[in-house]
């Protein structure tokens, strides 16, 4: 059997490899979920290799109404990609960015809807330092707020940008 032609990536840690193609370093970015209808954020790292729990077992559509063929329990969620860097004033959420995925679990089929190209570039562009939240609402936006000031309060003091960029 032959490999499909392609890009590909390698994904690596604690390497110093500077301008390989392909390469992505991801020690230093954190998958956090945020279940949309109990508004609940957790972080899985599973979700590194999309395995996380809430992905795990689910024929994926980009296609919403084939994944809701049949009625079945919905979950919608947000996946937060959290990029951590330090500086001068210590650790910082130096790239946040979101993108959305739905699972539809019927008997026991998981069916579901996921832009992986979105998935895939929120990813870079948390690691890039970038911030884009723009699908979140108020609601989401502030769970999220919450979780960071718990989950670590040093680092959520520290991103000033993260601040100016949420207006909070």
């Amino acid at each position: 059997m032959s490999k499909k032609p392609g890009f590909q990536f390698n994904i690596i840690k604690n390497d110093e490899l500077d301008g390989h193609k392909g390469a992505m370093i991801i020690e230093d970015v954190a998958p956090v979920y945020i279940d949309l209808t109990e508004q609940r954020p957790f972080v899985d790292m599973g979700g590194l290799h999309g395995r996380a729990k809430p992905e795990k077992g689910v024929k994926w559509f980009t296609d919403m109404s084939e994944a809701l063929e049949e009625e079945g329990e919905r979950n919608d969620y947000n996946l937060i990609w959290m990029s951590l860097d330090k500086d001068e004033r210590g650790v910082y959420y130096s790239g946040v960015t979101s993108c959305y995925f739905m699972t539809n679990k019927v008997g026991r089929r998981r069916r579901g809807y996921k832009m992986m190209h979105e998935h895939v570039n929120s990813l870079d562009h948390a690691m890039k330092g970038r911030y884009r939240l723009e699908e979140l609402d108020d609601k989401t936006k502030q769970t999220l707020i919450e979780f960071l000031k718990e989950r670590d309060p040093v680092a959520w003091e520290n991103s000033t940008e993260l601040h100016e960029y949420l207006g909070v």
